[in-house]
């Protein structure tokens, strides 16, 4: 059935000024100021509360993080300190924990107006060997997209690395496991509503060995790679203490330097490093809000978009942002980003970009993150009705600087997934109530 989404109050694409009209999983037209449909369609949906973008594409994310937010032993740390406080509490982690905070995850991000969200899921204590298929099986049944990265951590505390013995794997297992869930998983094709992409953790975490042996991996089942990189100072001397070498000098020595890879946060580059993975491909997720929660610093965006780097945005794990809200985090992106670079140098229409096509860039899509003929319908829709928005005279500047943070409608494969502000089929207070009994085991 055709559906034409009808005169919204805005919507972010060139000449859909009266709508876009939906078929199937896709967009197959958008109407013009003053047309209309081209073909006769079978529904129509008037949009006139609404100011419409491409579905919000969460590219960083730990969904487990959110049974910690807010913990009295974390907060108020610099980066290497929260981890080390956190590490032993995370390694409680058992299935039926994970699957409440998934589905907690899943369904703030989707009331944020988030069709697509990436995972990264490093924590493997004995136990919970299949979390990557908890993931999936909770991603589906809400009807969200997402890349779940198969992360992974193999150098512990007695090598040398942050993470404690009982919370790493060997690189054999590590290795085993992600052909397994690539195998399972991994869906390369246009539209699909699983991805896998395969995410070392950090460079205090894992061996030059695993980073190289996981970058063959990827090459061989055409998915992309992820990790976190330049977040913090104390990163930055850990590489050159241990490697003699910076990290992005360490991304290179081990064949990650490649359109297949995005990273997360990305603060501490020089400008010949900014210029280095720009030329590369790589692309950098945006981190805001955990980047000032941790006092890590300001992600040079403008830098790494002018040099030619994807740009995404990420809410980042629970514990460290303590919210899993996309809209927020593009807000929050916005405010620090013009404390860097100045007031008219990072637009509203800057961020929600990044928010969307350059999310989708970085997670290797490019049949999402746009209103255009031919990609998918994902589609987060918010309405102007509160106080908040009362006198604003820009609607899609209004959703990023008047604080918009809950979508009204949000459509994903051209199915609704929520109506009216409530996820289509979905309990939220027993998902709540769930989530926080989950939450009790890490007091």
């Amino acid at each position: 059935m055709r559906v034409w989404i009808k005169d919204p109050i805005a919507i972010l694409a060139e000449g859909a000024e009266r709508g876009i009209v939906v078929e199937g999983t896709r967009i197959v037209e958008l109407v013009a100021r003053g047309a209309t449909p081209a073909a006769p369609v079978g529904t129509t949906f008037n949009a006139s509360r609404h100011v419409v973008l491409p579905g919000l594409v969460n590219t960083h994310h730990h969904f487990y993080q959110t049974l910690t937010r807010a913990h009295p032993d974390a907060i108020n740390r610099d980066l290497f300190p929260w981890l080390v406080a956190l590490y032993p509490i995370w390694a409680r982690l058992k299935p039926a924990h994970l699957r409440a905070a998934v589905r907690l995850a899943l369904t703030e991000l989707l009331l944020s107006g988030c069709t697509t969200a990436a995972d990264h899921h490093y924590l493997f204590p004995a136990g919970l060997e299949n979390a990557v298929d908890i993931e999936v099986e909770e991603a589906r049944k809400l009807g969200l997209r997402m890349t779940v990265t198969r992360g992974s951590m193999n150098l512990s505390k007695k090598d040398g690395g942050l993470p404690p013995d009982e919370v790493v794997q060997d690189e054999d297992t590590i290795l085993r496991d992600s052909e397994r869930v690539l195998n399972l998983f991994h869906d390369p094709r246009p539209g699909a509503d699983i991805r896998i992409a395969l995410a070392p953790c950090s460079p205090f975490s894992v061996t030059k060995r695993l980073m190289m042996d996981t970058a063959r991996l990827a090459e061989q089942h055409d998915c992309q790679l992820h990790t976190h990189l330049c977040e913090s100072k104390d990163e930055e001397r850990f590489c050159l203490d241990v490697y003699g070498i910076r990290p992005v000098d360490l991304l290179e020595e081990t064949g990650w330097m490649s359109p297949r890879t995005w990273l997360a946060h990305g603060i501490h580059f020089s400008a010949e490093e900014v210029g280095r993975l720009g030329r590369a491909g790589v692309g950098v997720c945006h981190c805001a809000a955990s980047n000032m929660v941790l006092a890590s610093g300001i992600c040079p965006t403008k830098d790494l978009d002018a040099a030619g780097a994807p740009v995404g945005i990420g809410v980042d794990g629970s514990a460290s942002n303590d919210s899993s809200n996309i809209m927020e985090a593009v807000r929050h992106a916005l405010m620090i980003g013009r404390l860097r670079y100045g007031a008219s140098a990072v637009t509203h229409l800057d961020v929600l970009r990044w928010a969307t096509e350059g999310s989708a860039r970085c997670l290797g899509r490019d049949d999402i993150g746009r209103i255009a003929v031919g990609l998918e319908a994902d589609l987060a829709m918010f309405t102007l009705d509160e106080p908040r928005f009362s006198g604003a005279h820009d609607p899609l500047a209004a959703l990023v600087l008047c604080g918009a943070h809950r979508a009204d409608r949000v459509m994903i494969a051209g199915q609704w997934r929520v109506i009216a502000g409530a996820p289509v089929g979905v309990d939220v207070a027993a998902v709540v109530a769930e989530h926080k009994e989950a939450a009790r085991a890490f007091a």
